[in-house]
C-alpha cells in the first residue's frame, strides 16, 4: 500500500477516490514502564518504554486503515496525518486517518 502525507503519490495520477479511512488504537500504560519514567524524570534521558510503546501503537493504528483501504479496494492513501488524545487516566488513543484512491 502506498501512503503519502500530501494529496498526491509522485509520479502517479489519481484514477479514484473511495473516501476517508482511517485506524486507530488505544493503550494503556504499563506499571513497570511508570516506574522507569519516574526515575527517567528525576535523572533525564529518553522514556524508551514510551517510545516503543507509541511506536507499536503507530503501527497497529496503521495496519488497520490499511485494511479499511483495502477492502475498499484502494491501493493507495494520501493525505496521511496522525492525532493522539488521552482516551482516559493511564489511557491514550493513537489514530490515524487519510484518503483512500487508487492510483495508476
Amino acid at each position: 500500500m502506498l501512503m503519502s502525507n500530501i494529496e498526491i503519490i509522485p509520479n502517479k495520477t489519481i484514477v479514484t477516490g473511495f473516501g476517508v479511512v482511517s485506524g486507530s488504537t488505544v493503550r494503556a500504560k504499563h506499571a513497570g514502564r511508570d516506574l522507569m519514567a519516574g526515575l527517567k524524570n528525576i535523572f533525564g534521558g529518553e522514556l524508551k518504554g514510551y517510545t516503543e510503546l507509541l511506536e507499536e501503537s503507530r503501527e497497529e493504528a496503521i495496519k488497520r486503515m490499511i485494511s479499511q483501504a483495502e477492502q475498499m479496494g484502494a491501493n493507495a492513501i494520501v493525505n496521511v496525518r496522525f492525532s493522539t488524545s488521552s482516551v482516559a487516566a493511564g489511557a491514550a488513543e493513537i489514530y490515524v486517518y487519510g484518503t483512500a484512491v487508487t492510483v495508476e
